[in-house]
């Protein structure tokens, strides 16, 4: 991004200015500012894409060294705080900081578009390894709900004049970004499925309606559609690079994907309605299925998942061995 890109590569973060501190790099726009932590755990994210490139192609140095550099979200992660937390050139973490206020703008000195607790969750290739970095299934648990409650501390005209990209928002959780689409689906990597299950009806139901709130931020690319045809079908791809589905709660009791190969992928949501969010069991091809997940081949080969609802956590359902998706290295 800047010239500081040889420290990058020695270091393993991307070196963020103090409040006031001159820029000295030209290549750094005035308003888009650098932006250090946001580049350093998307830098992480895209040396993980080359070193799964990589390691395709046979090429295992180069794998191990994109792989080892995979991992450098870990350098800006505040282990007092639980927080991505931007470094300075000499490793010391700006301070004193505000995790929803610092950065200016749509937080660009520090982040982009969104401040540091849609960040917080900006590791989608090692989601396992960022649960650690927490301390484990249950303050990384206990941090998600906070932030679907974490107050704005000021009054909405002034918080969309600091952060107005930051649109769509439930507590501190930006329905309206791009950064965030995956963050509900977080609670199935930490064992508690039925969450996700709630917090993504209640997005659709509320965000995404048939009137003047049916678009609640900057329609990009086509990302805030693909979330909701996704996640109405029940089911979301968190890691993009790793061939699996995370599976949510459906708005449809029957839903068929036809498939270039002339087969076809059949979800059915037994009962599900309005009330009906929360997964009571499930099959796949007719097998009983305790997964929050399943993979790109099931849907290619065709098949029925079969979801089982119910107006009450299941909360037994989803959870266990080998119910929590996979990221990063994926063996089928």
């Amino acid at each position: 991004m800047y010239n500081d890109k040889l420290l990058y590569n020695e270091n393993g973060w991307f070196p963020a200015l103090h409040p006031g501190e001159k820029e000295e790099f030209t290549e750094v726009g005035p308003f888009e500012q650098r932006q250090a932590a946001a580049v350093t755990t998307a830098a992480s994210y895209d040396d993980w894409c080359i070193a799964q490139l990589a390691k395709h192609l046979g090429k295992d140095e180069d794998y191990r060294f994109f792989q080892d550099r995979s991992y450098n979200y870990r350098n800006v992660f505040n282990k007092e705080t639980h927080f991505f937390h931007p470094k300075d050139k000499d490793g010391k973490f700006i301070e004193p900081f505000d995790y929803i206020f610092s950065g200016g703008i749509g937080a660009r000195a520090y982040f982009d578009e969104n401040n540091a607790w849609t960040y917080n969750w900006d590791v989608r290739h090692h989601i396992q390894d960022l649960i650690d970095l927490f301390g484990g299934n249950t303050p990384f648990i206990e941090r998600l709900d906070q932030l679907f409650v974490e107050d704005m501390k000021m009054s909405k005209w002034q918080y969309y004049a600091l952060h107005p990209d930051a649109t769509g928002n439930v507590g501190q959780f930006v329905m309206g970004n791009e950064p965030s689409f995956h963050i509900p689906y977080l609670y199935n990597y930490a064992g508690q499925p039925w969450k996700t299950q709630k917090r993504i009806r209640m997005l659709m139901e509320s965000w995404f309606r048939n009137d003047l709130m049916g678009v609640c931020g900057d329609e990009d690319g086509g990302g805030m559609s693909a979330f909701y045809v996704f996640s109405a079908l029940g089911f979301y791809p968190v890691s993009p690079g790793v061939p699996v589905y995370t599976i949510g709660s459906p708005l449809f009791d029957k839903s068929e994907i036809q498939l270039a190969n002339g087969k076809v992928f059949t979800m059915i949501a037994h009962g599900v309605s309005w009330e009906n969010k929360y997964i009571q069991s499930a099959k796949l091809n007719g097998a009983e299925y305790n997964k929050t997940w399943f993979t790109h081949e099931d849907v290619m080969k065709g098949g029925t998942l079969e979801l089982f609802m119910g107006d009450r956590p299941n909360k037994k359902w989803g959870v266990g061995e080998g119910a929590n998706p996979p990221s990063g290295e994926f063996v089928d």
